[in-house]
C-alpha cells in the first residue's frame, strides 16, 4: 500500500514538475555556493553553504519571491526523493537509502529559503557549533556526535565512488555527446561534493577528539578550513569549481526528470 501510493506521487506530473524546479533550484544554490567559495579562496569574505546562497538571493530585485519559489520547490524535491526512497527500499535498500539522505538535504535547503523568505536569517556554522556543544555536555551526546560524523563522513566516501564509478549516470537520461558532457561534470561535481562533505564529517569527529564544539562545522567550516592547509586555496578553488560543476550537472536531472513526465 504504501509502495503504491508512494510510486503514484512520484510518477504524478505535478510532483514531476515541481521536482524538476527543485533540481534547477538546487543547480542554483551549488553554483552560488561555488563562487562564493572561489571568492573565500581569493580573499573575500561570505559563507560557502545554503545559509550564504540564500542571502546572495534576497539580495537580487526579486529576492522575496525566488525565495518562496526555491523553498516550495525543495520540498517537492524531497517529497519525490522520499517517494523514490519508499517504492525501492524493499527490493534495492541502498538506492533507497541514498534516495531518503537526498530528501533530507533538500528538507534542510528548502527550510533555510523559507526561514530567509519569511524575514528570518541562519547561520549554518552558528547552529552547527550551538548543536555540536549542547551535544557534547553529555557522554552518550559525544558518542552521536561522533556517529553524525563517521555517517556524514561515509556519505562524503559514497559520494566519491559514485564520482569514480559514474553511478550518478542513472539520474540522467541524455546521450551522444551532451552525454559526455555531463559525464564530465557529474564526475568533477561528485569527487568534489565527496572531499567537501567528507571534510565536514571528520570535523565533527576532531571536535569531538578535541572536546571543543568550535571544531565542528558545516559546508562553510570545511572550506575554510581547507585554506588552512599548505597550498589550500588552491585546492579550495579546485573544490569550488567541482561545486559548480556539480550545480550544472543539477540541471541534467532536472532534464531526466522532465524526459519521464513527457514518457509517461
Amino acid at each position: 500500500m504504501v509502495e503504491d501510493t508512494a510510486a503514484e506521487v512520484e510518477r504524478h506530473p505535478a510532483a514531476v514538475i515541481a521536482a524538476s524546479v527543485g533540481q534547477v533550484v538546487n543547480g542554483i544554490v551549488h553554483i552560488i555556493i561555488g563562487l562564493i567559495a572561489v571568492g573565500i579562496a581569493l580573499g573575500s569574505g561570505g559563507s560557502a553553504d545554503q545559509s550564504g546562497a540564500m542571502r546572495a538571493i534576497d539580495s537580487s530585485p526579486v529576492g522575496s519571491i525566488a525565495l518562496w519559489v526555491a523553498g516550495v520547490a525543495m520540498f517537492a524535491l524531497a517529497l519525490h526523493s522520499f517517494a523514490e526512497a519508499a517504492t525501492t527500499v524493499r527490493r534495492d535498500p541502498w538506492p533507497a537509502a541514498r534516495a531518503a539522505g537526498r530528501g533530507i538535504a533538500h528538507v534542510a535547503v528548502g527550510s533555510v529559503a523559507v526561514v530567509y523568505a519569511t524575514g528570518g536569517s541562519a547561520d549554518g556554522e552558528e547552529s552547527t557549533d550551538s548543536f555540536s556543544a549542547t551535544m557534547m555536555q553529555s557522554t552518550w551526546g559525544s558518542w552521536l556526535l561522533a556517529v553524525i560524523g563517521l555517517v556524514i563522513l561515509a556519505i562524503g566516501v559514497g559520494m566519491f565512488i559514485s564520482g569514480l564509478r559514474k553511478s550518478f549516470l542513472e539520474h540522467v537520461d541524455v546521450t551522444g555527446r551532451t552525454r559526455r558532457v555531463f559525464t564530465a561534470l557529474g564526475m568533477t561535481g561528485y569527487l568534489a561534493k565527496g572531499v567537501a562533505v567528507g571534510v565536514v564529517g571528520i570535523l565533527f569527529v576532531v571536535a569531538v577528539l578535541s572536546r571543543d564544539a568550535d571544531e565542528a562545522g558545516g559546508l562553510d567550516g570545511a572550506l575554510k578550513k581547507l585554506t588552512e592547509l599548505p597550498y589550500g586555496s588552491a585546492l579550495l578553488i579546485v573544490i569550488a569549481v567541482g561545486v559548480i560543476a556539480y550545480g550544472i550537472f543539477c540541471f541534467a536531472r532536472a532534464s531526466a526528470l522532465a524526459n519521464t513526465r513527457r514518457r509517461g
